[in-house]
């Protein structure tokens, strides 16, 4: 299930928030401030960051703008909340960082959609884009992964895991996140058939790749890449 850290110091409003995500099946982490909700997205690299505007200790601005400073962090979708409506506002929120902006109060029903909307236009850039981490580089429109000055070849369903862990560098991606993002959700794939081909793309990378990037599992939770 995908991650979501929210922040908000209202307490009725974080329940609120949390209890529509957890309906719609997602795994929910909550601050009541901005120090805390930027300490547990340093943790846990959510897939997904809702901040209330206000907040105590930093503001929902503040705490967009230190996670788009951050290299770990920058490519996280974030969507701000805020009782202030006016365009400057808007303005202001999506200049800080933000990909989305809520005014409250807003129904849970909208909030879901803009989520759901603002995950599956992550996913669509995962798949579009170039991708880069360290030494290696991942074309997804010629469907190539290029090592320093090598084009190494590697399997289609490996070539999907590595660019789902590519696109969030030192992130834990979950088994069901990666089946969810390779399959689509089929119901005949279980945890064996992921391990198997990380196992195939970790083969890959041993044979024909010499640089510092390795795929490590952590246990009890995924998969991630990160530079040795």
């Amino acid at each position: 299930m995908p991650l979501a850290v929210i922040a908000d110091d209202e307490k009725n409003q974080l329940e609120l928030i949390s209890f529509h995500l957890k309906k719609n099946n997602f795994d929910v982490i909550a601050a009541g401030d901005g120090d805390e909700a930027f300490d547990l997205i340093v943790e846990h690299r959510p897939d997904i960051v809702i901040l209330d505007w206000m907040m105590p200790n930093s503001s929902g601005i503040s705490v967009c703008r230190r996670i788009r400073s951050s290299k770990e962090l920058k490519k996280l979708p974030i969507i701000i909340l805020s009782a202030r409506g006016e365009d400057i506002d808007t303005s202001h929120g999506l200049s800080s960082g933000a990909d989305d902006y809520i005014t409250k109060p807003f129904s849970p029903i909208e909030l879901i959609a803009r989520v759901n909307s603002l995950l599956r236009r992550t996913n669509s850039e995962i798949n579009s884009s170039i991708i880069e981490y360290e030494d290696l580089l991942i074309d997804n429109d010629k469907k190539i992964l290029q090592a320093t000055d090598n084009i190494v070849k590697i399997g289609k369903t490996e070539f999907k895991i590595l660019s789902l862990l590519m696109s969030r560098p030192e992130n834990v991606f979950s088994r069901d996140q990666i089946i969810d993002f390779v399959w689509n959700n089929m119901p005949d794939i279980d945890n064996r058939t992921v391990d198997v081909h990380v196992s195939r793309l970790r083969k890959v990378l041993n044979d024909n790749y010499h640089g510092t990037c390795k795929i490590h599992t952590v246990h009890g939770f995924g998969y991630c890449i990160r530079n040795n």
